[in-house]
């Protein structure tokens, strides 16, 4: 037994050095082993082994959000072959339509309804649950503020226009348009609390709030967005997805998309996400977006500021560590070593550029005047 520990420890000492990062050292970014079975665990599940190992207190790391971008640059996953559990669930993943609409319901409440105590002592005071727009902010409230004034300017919303906001969230987005620029919504969300929560935020407002799949939604709207909500719908459901804007947007009408891009295009996601985080979620890639619109639409705009998710997550990191002791006990220990590694993993993918973050302005193929971009 201790032999096959010391083969697995030389193995993923070596890969780790070969990434910069040792064992036991003094660097923000040196591994601190608490458990020796965690050798033999990464060799078998890979990036779901470092994810639990971690969660279960078998080790520890300085600077977590760094290292995660270390291990991602080194592409240090690469050199560790897939176990034949492993590449069964990736074909299978592969093959499986995981965004059902069922699905996607179940899917939606396994992240959002887990609790709004988390989430209104992570987030801002609107609850924006995206990439905030840091260009000119220098703190969280105002950085999503200026994401959502962003967005309603990239739209040209005017009074007396009708949008259409798919996956609304808590409704921070409704809520902002109708009252800022004098649009009526229809915001969407597959979430209970989301939806509960959505419909107090814009109560007096010309806001309606559906918990409902975005297929099921039926009439014409002059503007549609969806923020946050395209990594929910995968891959092989964005041509639907694109169809149903298709069929929902009036003549003439504008859509926004605000996405996380991946790099390179999968059908399923890191397994910790698929599992803990985001279940049935897959990033999309550019290639996947563009097959999808192909025909039906054209990209009048695209923006991408994918380091402002990095200062997003960082920011979501620090207020909900400083209000943990605040939060109810079924957030238990565990919980919070799984909450920690998804932020400042995610912030350091973000940081070495291995996810992206994209603004996408859409219209019908058609003759139509110049979008002037803004920023």
């Amino acid at each position: 037994m201790e032999g096959r520990h010391d083969k697995a420890r030389d193995v993923c000492e070596s890969l780790l050095a070969g990434a910069g990062v040792s064992v036991g050292g003094a660097g923000p970014c040196d591994i601190h082993v608490h458990d020796e079975r965690l050798w033999e665990r990464l060799l078998r599940n890979r990036e779901l082994g470092l994810a639990e190992s971690y969660m279960d207190g078998w080790w520890d790391v300085a600077a977590l959000d760094e290292l995660a971008g270390l291990l991602l640059s080194s592409h240090i996953e690469t050199a560790i072959r897939p176990t034949p559990a492993l590449a069964f669930l990736a074909a299978k993943g592969a093959i499986q339509n995981r965004q059902t609409v069922g699905r996607s319901r179940r899917n939606a409440r396994a992240h959002y309804d887990i609790g709004n105590e988390l989430y209104e002592r992570m987030l801002d005071k609107r609850m924006v649950y995206s990439c905030a727009y840091w260009h000119n902010a220098t703190d969280l409230e105002a950085a999503q503020e200026a994401k959502l004034d962003l967005i309603c300017r990239k739209l040209h919303l005017e009074p007396g226009l009708r949008l259409l906001d798919i996956g609304c969230g808590w409704g921070a987005f409704s809520e902002f348009a109708a009252q800022r620029y004098g649009v009526s919504v229809v915001g969407l969300t597959p979430a209970r609390e989301q939806a509960r929560v959505a419909r107090q935020r814009c109560e007096g407002l010309p806001v309606e709030i559906c918990e409902i799949d975005y297929r099921e939604m039926i009439g014409q709207f002059d503007r549609i967005t969806s923020i946050g909500m395209m990594e929910h719908v995968g891959p092989r459901n964005l041509p639907k997805f694109f169809a149903t804007c298709d069929r929902l947007l009036a003549p003439g009408g504008l859509m926004l998309h605000h996405t996380i891009g991946s790099i390179e295009s999968k059908n399923t996601t890191d397994r910790f996400f698929d599992k803990y985080i985001f279940p049935g979620g897959v990033v999309p890639s550019l290639v996947q977006i563009s097959s999808a619109i192909e025909g039906r639409f054209v990209v009048d705009d695209l923006h991408s500021f994918g380091p402002d998710y990095d200062r997003t997550l960082m920011a979501w990191h620090a207020n909900i560590e400083a209000a943990w002791s605040d939060l109810p006990d079924r957030y238990d220990e565990r919980f919070r070593r799984m909450w920690r590694y998804y932020l400042l993993t995610s912030a350091g993918a973000f940081r070495v550029r291995d996810m992206q973050l994209w603004q996408f302005v859409m219209r019908r193929v058609g003759r139509d005047a110049t979008y002037q971009s803004v920023r």
